[in-house]
C-alpha cells in the first residue's frame, strides 16, 4: 500500500503582481525555502500558490510575501497539510509563471487541488 505523500500548501491573492523587481525577490525566497511557486501576474487578480514538504518554510514564504507591501494582501489559503493528489514530486524551488487566471486554475486542476484552489478564490462555497 502506497501512502499519498503529504504536502504544505497556502494560497495568496493581492490586487495586482506587475512589479518584475517584487517577483524576483518572490522567486529567490521559494529557491531558499525549497518550494514550488506558482504565479498569476501582469494585472489583477494577482495569484501565488507555494508547496512544500513542510509548514515552516511555506509559513517562511508567506511572511516573505507579505512583507513585499503587495497591495490588498490576502493569504486566503493558510499554510497547511494538503493531500498531494496528482502532481509529481515536489521540484527543489521550482517557480513558474503564469499570464491568466484561467491558465492558473488549468494548472491546480492538474495538481489535484482545483476544488481547493476555487474555494480559497471564492469562486465555490465550501458547504
Amino acid at each position: 500500500m502506497s501512502r499519498t505523500p503529504v504536502i504544505y500548501t497556502a494560497l495568496i491573492r493581492t490586487h495586482h503582481i506587475t512589479s518584475r523587481k517584487k517577483l524576483a525577490r518572490v522567486k529567490k525566497a521559494a529557491l531558499y525555502n525549497h518550494l514550488r511557486v506558482l504565479v498569476r501576474s501582469g494585472g489583477a487578480p494577482g495569484i501565488m500558490y507555494a508547496e512544500g514538504p513542510n509548514e515552516a518554510a511555506v509559513g517562511s514564504w508567506v511572511n516573505f510575501v507579505q512583507n513585499l507591501r503587495y497591495k490588498d494582501f490576502q493569504c486566503v489559503r493558510k499554510p497547511a497539510a494538503n493531500q498531494n493528489r496528482g502532481a509529481g514530486p515536489i521540484k527543489d524551488g521550482g517557480f513558474e509563471e503564469v499570464n491568466s487566471v484561467a491558465e492558473f486554475g488549468e494548472r491546480m486542476e492538474q495538481s489535484g487541488l482545483g476544488g481547493w484552489w476555487r474555494i480559497g478564490m471564492g469562486y465555490e462555497s465550501s458547504d
